[in-house]
């Protein structure tokens, strides 16, 4: 079981900002801005291709839903996405709301946040979505 399938399980702690019953949004603890999440199909696959149609067709959805409340929560020029999935073995996409392209870098700097920062942002997109 992957370390992503154990946070979407609640066996692991996190930052949740949205979830459903296929699928599930969370804070990424180590974001490049604020309101960087992470959104995990709940069913263990590893790379994001190996889903059928009919199941990336409704991640893409669901990331569309919380990226809809990201801006919301976030005000920003648009919410960027990505997709690597090298370092976890769970297919996931990384929402980023950005200002301009350099916000996408993952070089960049992490932010470092408090518990109480994760959770207040975690509550705005929450309450957008």
């Amino acid at each position: 079981m992957s370390i992503f399938s154990k946070i979407a399980a609640g066996e692991i702690p996190s930052y949740k900002c949205a979830e459903n019953e296929k699928f599930y949004a969370f804070l990424d603890i180590n974001p490049l801005v604020k309101g960087h999440t992470l959104v995990i199909p709940r069913r263990e696959v590893d790379y994001i291709f190996d889903m059928d149609d009919e199941e990336i067709g409704e991640f893409m959805q669901f990331a569309k839903q919380v990226a809809v409340a990201l801006k919301k929560a976030f005000p920003c020029e648009k919410v960027g996405m990505e997709v690597i999935g090298l370092e976890v073995r769970h297919a996931h996409i990384h929402l980023i709301p950005m200002q301009s392209e350099k916000d996408m870098n993952m070089a960049n700097p992490k932010l470092k946040l408090s518990d109480e920062e994760f959770q207040e942002i975690a509550a705005k997109i929450r309450a957008a979505f």
